[in-house]
């Protein structure tokens, strides 16, 4: 979903939160169970592709810092 693009990382967390809470909680049929799983996958992805991004920036500014003491 290209929204997802646009979610901020707590928007995200929050969205992962709320679909293990009802995964967790309801009953699905296999194929509705199966649509949740690529959804909280996805969520995953954009997770760890946003926290990778901010660990590089930090790294950099870190390099940086250090190179300027």
């Amino acid at each position: 979903m290209d929204d997802r693009k646009e979610m901020s990382i707590e928007e995200a967390f929050a969205a992962l939160e709320s679909l293990l809470k009802e995964l967790g909680e309801g009953e699905f049929d296999l194929e509705t169970s199966f649509g949740k799983y690529q959804e909280g996958l996805e969520l995953v992805r954009l997770l760890t592709g946003r926290i990778d991004g901010i660990e590089k920036k930090l790294q950099i500014l870190e390099e940086e810092a250090a190179r300027h003491d």
